[in-house]
């Protein structure tokens, strides 16, 4: 269930002239949209729907989406509202489209109680989206015992992870998939054995070596992605998804995994999809995130896996800094960038404008994608009775982003002052509009 917003009813909403791009529907067409009441009341060939509606919203020239769904968030509430909020966090994602966002739980204090969980979803924490909280595997995220799954589940959680650390342990991580598999529970996974990569601060390469810094290598990634698939396969329904999966070699364990029919899942971040180790640069700590920028041949894998169907969703770790944690020397600077607000952007410029991937398939990767993840029923799709959840972006807008001008609290983006194609016009949640550009 996602966080209470205003109950108030909703207008209806008449959506006309756009062109819907919905791949759970198959649909790639000229279509009208009703929203009534938070749902689809009718899609249907332009100017064939009678009914009346309150407002109109003209989308000529817009493409018309299924709310898109951002499966990796950090909102740093409860603790750690000086980087972040739930209500600025929740801001920045409507202005690039999302309509819902799944947080992470590595929050001060970590999310691994119901009470924590029922806390993320009050009102009062003014959410703009619908927030899904996923809370911590182990207690602390510590690694050493389960939290309570079920209790979780019930409280709301749509998932469990220690992101930020990995489950390195294999009973428990075994035990972890077990017991998800008993409550039909994903296991999110951060795909770092932190034996081979204590002290460091980015990808193991010829960047690394030049700056003179502790390198990760690829394979403390794909080493665990490798262990996890193997215990998915052993036991049958269990749901293992792979968050910001970044190297070749993790990429063909995920494909291992899915040949044999393990229900094994992925998202990659627009900046893996978009950006290399040598954008570091002289020690930029904008580029500095956990997974590392990596070489040009993970993000080549990386690219081929996007269009091929490999990877499930498109995730952005939006990891909000303030400006004194990022203004550091590098080794000593905190880990992660925003991404709320680029995302669609990188991903019409980089992917489809670029590499000529389908914006059939990039729209899938941020709906239906995600949805079917993390069994968001009732999202990732405009069929009719389903939430009335609406991205609407005009594919050949060209601007710049400035991050002053960020929704988000924090600042620390790699993309300040880029010039892109692709901007959100408005996006709709539950009927209402969220967000509309000026």
């Amino acid at each position: 269930m996602p966080t209470a917003k205003n109950t108030s009813r909703a207008p209806s909403l008449l959506i006309k002239s756009g062109h819907v791009i919905d791949p759970a529907a198959k649909i790639n067409a000229a279509v009208d949209i009703l929203l009534r009441d938070g749902r689809v009341a009718e899609i249907a060939p332009p100017n064939k729907i009678r009914a009346g509606a309150d407002e109109k919203f003209d989308a000529r020239g817009l493409i018309v989406a299924p709310g898109f769904i951002d499966l990796h968030v950090h909102l740093r509430e409860p603790g750690q509202s000086y980087k972040e909020t739930i209500a600025s966090g929740t801001a920045a994602a409507a202005a690039g489209g999302f309509t819902s966002v799944c947080t992470m739980p590595n929050t001060a204090p970590v999310v691994d109680t119901e009470e924590w969980v029922a806390w993320l979803r009050r009102p009062e924490r003014g959410a703009l989206i619908n927030v899904f909280p996923i809370a911590a595997a182990t207690r602390g995220s510590r690694g050493a015992s389960l939290t309570d799954f079920a209790a979780l589940q019930r409280a709301g959680a749509v998932a469990v992870t220690d992101d930020g650390k990995p489950i390195l342990d294999d009973e428990i991580m075994r035990a972890a998939l077990r017991l998800g598999a008993e409550l039909n529970l994903p296991v999110v996974q951060h795909a770092e054995d932190t034996r081979l990569t204590e002290n460091c601060s980015m990808h193991e390469g010829a960047t690394s070596f030049r700056l003179g810094l502790r390198g990760m290598p690829a394979a403390a990634e794909a080493n665990i992605v490798d262990r996890d698939i193997t215990l998915a396969q052993q036991i049958r329904e269990s749901r293992l998804h792979v968050a910001h999966l970044s190297t070749s070699d993790a990429l063909k364990a995920v494909r291992r995994g899915k040949r044999a029919k393990a229900r094994v899942t992925c998202e990659v971040t627009p900046h893996h999809f978009t950006l290399l180790d040598e954008n570091v640069g002289e020690y930029d700590t904008y580029c500095k995130m956990n997974p590392p920028l990596r070489s040009a041949s993970d993000r080549e894998a990386i690219l081929v896996a996007l269009a091929d169907g490999t990877v499930d969703a498109i995730a952005t770790d939006h990891a909000p800094h303030a400006a004194h944690e990022k203004q550091v020397e590098f080794e000593r600077a905190a880990f992660g960038i925003t991404g709320l607000e680029t995302a669609l952007a990188l991903a019409i410029t980089k992917l489809h404008r670029e590499q000529k991937i389908p914006l059939m398939r990039i729209v899938e990767l941020f709906t239906a994608g995600p949805a079917r993840v993390f069994d968001l029923r009732g999202r990732g799709s405009l069929q009719r009775g389903n939430f009335a959840d609406v991205t609407i972006f005009d594919p050949k807008k060209k601007w710049t982003f400035e991050a002053a001008k960020s929704r988000s609290l924090s600042r620390n983006t790699p993309f300040d002052g880029w010039q892109f194609t692709g901007k959100v016009a408005a996006t709709i949640v539950g009927g209402k509009i969220a967000y509309r550009a000026d």
